[in-house]
């Protein structure tokens, strides 16, 4: 029986990395001279895996999403990992945001990656759905490498991470 080798596909972000970037964001926002004497709040729900920004107007929270997103980039968090919701207008004035943070392939975006690699031209590739995660399988290796730089020249809305490669 021919061996048949295999990686994972998935994707997530590391949850100690965004909760120092949102602390590092705290620091910076306690300190910037266009935040002094405003009421702007960034809580972090590890749980939930989402953060809310809270500010006096749209223009402190488009700022302050902006240092949210320069600490994430700086922690290597990928900001494709980020759903922001819309902003919400709150009483007095003030704006509301939450960002959700994507843990895991969605079922859709997870078929679209399955019909791109069979639909590409690889020999006897078999693609399994496992949960919110993909398993990519192949009997050459060389035709594995050659899928995950498929997949990375495309974009799925999400960072996809590739491992578990046997």
């Amino acid at each position: 029986m021919a061996k048949t080798n295999s990686f994972d596909i998935s994707t997530g972000v590391d949850l100690q990395e965004v909760d120092n970037a949102v602390n590092q964001a705290h620091k910076e926002i306690a300190q910037r001279y266009d935040f002094k004497g405003t009421n702007c709040a960034l809580d972090f729900d590890r749980d939930a895996g989402t953060m809310k920004l809270e500010a006096d107007d749209t223009y402190r929270l488009d700022a302050l999403r902006q240092v949210l997103r320069e600490k994430l980039a700086r922690r290597k968090v990928p900001l494709k990992n980020l759903d922001a919701g819309k902003v919400e207008d709150a009483t007095l004035g003030r704006a509301r945001q939450t960002i959700s943070l994507k843990q895991g392939i969605d079922q859709e975006t997870a078929k679209r990656i399955s019909k791109d690699v069979r639909d590409g031209d690889f020999k006897k590739v078999q693609v399994q759905i496992q949960g919110d995660q993909l398993r990519v399988m192949a009997p050459s290796r060389d035709t594995l490498q050659e899928i995950i730089a498929f997949l990375k020249a495309r974009d799925y809305g999400v960072e996809l991470q590739f491992g578990n490669y046997r």
